[in-house]
């Protein structure tokens, strides 16, 4: 089993920066790759970005250029660097991992983003 917790979210001012921290624990030999999703009011949840074992990357069309998703192995530990932020950032944010079998979710953190 994998256990997943995010800190970092909260209030912020649109054009500021938030980070966002996952911390894995449990079974995390079993992850194949971890990443950001949100869910806005009244929407889907959407998957924000992603990093595979060996370090490749995929972002949504509207955070690319904006975010970056990153890793610390030795804490096992994925981030997000959150830049120009924008209203419509505004969602809760949930930390992913992938197994061949299951995908793990976090708590979720709010981010608001006030114009």
């Amino acid at each position: 089993q994998v256990q997943l917790v995010e800190s970092g979210g909260g209030l912020v001012q649109a054009g500021g920066s938030v980070r966002l921290s996952c911390a894995a624990s449990g079974s995390i030999f079993n992850i194949n790759a971890m990443g950001w999703y949100r869910q806005a009011p009244g929407k889907q949840r959407e998957l924000v970005a992603l990093i595979t074992r060996g370090g490749s990357t995929n972002y949504a069309t509207s955070v690319k250029g904006r975010f970056t998703i990153s890793r610390d192995n030795a804490k096992n530990t994925v981030y997000l660097q959150m830049n120009s932020l924008k209203p419509e950032d505004t969602a809760v944010y949930y930390c992913n991992a992938e197994s061949s079998l299951y995908y793990y979710w976090g708590q979720g953190t709010q981010v608001t983003v006030s114009s």
